[in-house]
């Protein structure tokens, strides 16, 4: 695993202040304000924390209410909604400085079976398959925990692209809920 990816599962680690509220640190990343996907992150964690270990994350909603300051500590307010039958709702707040900086609703559900009406994907080349080909991690992200890789470049092509991306490194914790987090 690189030093990047690494850190950057670090950061989705929270500590527990109290039931429902939890601390993360921030990453000073050169932007004017707070990475706004560290706090969608550490708000899935942070509710993820308070459901159910057989309950999964399956839709977040989020609105970024103010910058964040990278140089501080979030803290996450939990709100647990609903534990029903079939799914669980947590609302999470983020907070710097006593004031909301970001706010989402998340919902849990255990496995079950239902329709499937995910499109099928393309038939593309795999990763490894495009850098064997001579295809590049894209530069401008090199050293960061996240690999781009385009599939193909199509100038004249309706507005559609298709990349891969992937976090960098050769292994992942095999944590199912780490790995939403990280998406």
């Amino acid at each position: 695993m690189t030093q990047a990816l690494n850190d950057l599962i670090q950061l989705l680690g929270l500590e527990a202040l109290e039931e429902n509220l939890f601390r993360g640190q921030s990453q000073d990343l050169g932007l004017p304000q707070l990475f706004g996907g560290q706090a969608l992150g550490q708000s899935a964690a942070a509710a993820t924390r308070t459901v159910p270990e057989d309950r999964f994350l399956h839709s977040l909603h989020g609105y970024f209410l103010r910058p964040g300051d990278a140089q501080l500590p979030v803290v996450y307010s939990v709100d647990r909604v609903r534990d029903g039958g079939s799914f669980t709702t947590r609302r999470v707040t983020a907070i710097q400085k006593g004031k909301p900086i970001f706010f989402c609703s998340a919902s849990f559900q255990g496995r079950e079976h239902g329709l499937h009406h995910q499109p099928t994907a393309p038939d593309v080349p795999s990763p490894e398959a495009l850098l064997a080909e001579g295809k590049a991690v894209h530069q401008r992200f090199r050293g960061h925990p996240v690999e781009f890789i385009t599939v193909e470049e199509c100038h004249d092509c309706p507005p559609s692209r298709m990349i891969w991306f992937r976090m960098g490194g050769s292994t992942m914790p095999s944590d199912p809920a780490l790995h939403r987090y990280l998406l």
